[in-house]
């Protein structure tokens, strides 16, 4: 498993760093938070891999995700294989996390959790780009399971089932789409630039933040990376001025 966790510190952060066959390694770091590296130690992911993630934010700090490389769930003759992250944000405190394409190949038989958990006045934007199948490919199975709570309540509970090759290519599931470039951001207000279409942009409830999410045949020109570079910001913004 990998962990990373940070804290506030006397002139730097306290900072928890435990490598899996993902390597944590320090960008750089103040006296409430860092900004930590994701980078596979081995090639990623095969049959039968097994991905765990852990993070912990202190309160009042912050915790910047970056990674390395793009990840593709590779052939394994169907065997399966999984990504698995839970993450705790303390009060006051902030994640952002800029994902890097997540690539299912044919014959890929993958599953992606991911679980936040968020004390009161915590902020986070996450970037997730899923790409089902590399060049010339259909793209093997996957499903996606996301939960983000606010102190122990629910805010967002999420699946999409894409194990079925023709099911995910009806209409009003992906159709001819391969690419799901989603960008969440919650504990912070929404900018009013770039402007998402409708049905592009989801509010949840209560002001709590907001999920733009766009299907692709393709990854470049993506929308998702100014709604990125806006909506971190705003992340950003929103830790800096809460009293922490």
């Amino acid at each position: 498993m990998t962990f990373v966790g940070v804290s506030a510190g006397v002139g730097r952060s306290k900072l928890g760093l435990v490598g899996g066959n993902l390597a944590a390694r320090l960008i750089s770091q103040d006296d409430t938070g860092a900004k930590v590296a994701l980078v596979a130690t081995t090639a990623l992911l095969l049959g039968g891999d097994r991905v765990d993630l852990e993070m912990q934010v202190g309160p009042g700090c912050w915790l910047e995700i970056v990674e390395t490389a793009g990840t593709v769930a590779y052939d394994a003759d169907g065997e399966p294989s999984s990504w698995n992250v839970r993450v705790t944000v303390g009060h006051g405190g902030l994640l952002l996390w800029h994902g890097e394409p997540f690539v299912v190949a044919n014959g890929a038989d993958t599953a992606r959790r991911n679980h936040f958990e968020l004390g009161d006045g915590a902020s986070m934007c996450l970037r997730e780009t899923v790409v089902l199948g590399r060049t010339g490919e259909a793209g093997g199975a996957l499903r996606i399971q996301n939960r983000v709570d606010r102190c122990t309540e629910p805010l967002l509970i999420e699946e999409l089932d894409l194990r079925e090759l023709q099911t995910r290519r009806l209409p009003g599931v992906l159709g001819p789409a391969k690419v799901i470039d989603t960008v969440t951001l919650i504990g912070a207000a929404v900018p009013d630039q770039p402007v998402l279409p409708s049905g592009v942009r989801f509010d949840l409830d209560g002001s709590a933040g907001a999920i733009g999410r766009v299907l692709r045949s393709g990854l470049a020109g993506s929308p998702a990376s100014r709604w990125w570079s806006s909506w971190s910001r705003a992340a950003r913004t929103a830790h800096h001025t809460a009293p922490h």
